[in-house]
């Protein structure tokens, strides 16, 4: 008998290289380079206290993070889902509204999940190609579908759209749900969410993963209609109810950064800086580099194959992420990093590219 042929075979997945080590540049996977606002670590050293909460299950609805992501974004506590990462939200997210005969809508360069996701769950799906210059066409997310899921700013070209069109496709699309994934949108762009409260039929998805430093506690976050938020948890709970672990909602490390509104604008505007500046250094290197509205920048250099730099820069203990993928296999995504860490990869790719 061949059990294996009663097994679901997907091709996974692959995250960023988390390397180990002394020396290490690592620019792949866009994490922030600064820490987390104060405030989070004294709520995590306030747990060394209180360690025997560990013990119990934690609150299903998560309802002090809800509460604090409802009070900060001006949105009704119904209107607020939690999950692990924004990577659990959107899972969760093609679960339960992705369930059609027509095609899910996406674009054929963007996060990769998408397509694992909807092979993993046997959704239909339809790739969108991008325009020549990797911007996305939204009259063509207004033929018939399944459902949309649109990243915003987009990864890895690092370009966002406008919402006068992403609202074009919400309103394009009144018998499908359409997902705005934003996790890079406090780096540049304006939000989608004001409009959940206009259309019924969207859902923005962001994550404390970029912006506020909290990659490693997985903490993401969706907003949309009442209606359409009880329907995800309703697919929640019967998946897992207890996916939010008691540190990160007990303890608040998501309430604590969100309290800290100062310490957010300086981090976001010394990385925005820093980019701006790593567009000119770049361009002076040779490189061609997309307009970012990200904490990444997503270039190509028209004498040197990325590959190649990609290698170099590795063998100098510098890692960046590089696509293997039609398009854009002579792309490099490069997370902004500290200015130091900016100087190191300049100096590198001044011998590399010698």
């Amino acid at each position: 008998m061949n059990w294996e042929e009663k097994v679901r075979k997907v091709v996974p997945y692959v995250p960023g290289e988390q390397p180990t080590g002394s020396g290490i540049v690592k620019l792949n996977t866009n994490e922030n380079p600064y820490p987390p606002a104060p405030g989070v670590a004294d709520a995590l050293r306030s747990m060394a206290n209180d360690y025997d909460e560990m013990r119990r299950y934690p609150d299903p609805d998560a309802a002090s993070l809800t509460q604090a992501l409802a009070d900060h974004y001006g949105v009704k506590e119904d209107q607020v889902f939690v999950g692990v990462g924004s990577d659990d939200v959107l899972a969760m997210s093609f679960l339960t509204f992705f369930d059609s005969d027509k095609p899910l809508l996406f674009p054929d360069i963007t996060y990769s999940f998408y397509e694992v996701w909807a092979k993993l769950f046997r959704i239909p799906h339809k790739k969108m190609p991008l325009r020549c210059d990797f911007t996305i066409d939204p009259e063509a997310y207004l033929e018939p579908n399944g459902g949309v899921i649109i990243a915003n700013p987009n990864a890895p070209t690092s370009i966002y759209l406008d919402l006068d069109s992403i609202e074009k496709i919400v309103a394009g699309n009144p018998d499908s749900v359409v997902i705005i994934d934003e996790a890079y949108i406090d780096f540049g762009g304006k939000s989608a969410l004001p409009l959940i409260n206009k259309y019924e039929n969207l859902l923005v998805v962001q994550t404390f993963s970029k912006s506020r430093s909290l990659a490693g506690a997985r903490i993401g976050m969706a907003f949309g209609s009442a209606k359409i938020i009880s329907y995800l948890k309703d697919v929640k709970f019967s998946f897992n109810s207890y996916t939010m672990s008691q540190d990160a909602i007990r303890i608040g490390a998501a309430v604590a950064s969100l309290s800290d509104e100062s310490y957010f604008s300086d981090v976001t505007n010394r990385i925005v800086k820093t980019r701006e500046e790593a567009v000119e250094r770049f361009k002076a290197l040779g490189f061609s580099v997309l307009p970012s509205a990200t904490n990444f920048l997503f270039v190509s250099h028209s004498d040197r194959n990325a590959s190649d730099i990609y290698n170099a820069l590795k063998e100098k203990n510098i890692y960046v992420r590089y696509f293997n993928s039609p398009r854009i296999d002579n792309h490099l995504r490069i997370t902004i990093g500290t200015p130091e860490e900016m100087e190191k990869l300049y100096n590198a790719l001044q011998e590399v590219l010698k």
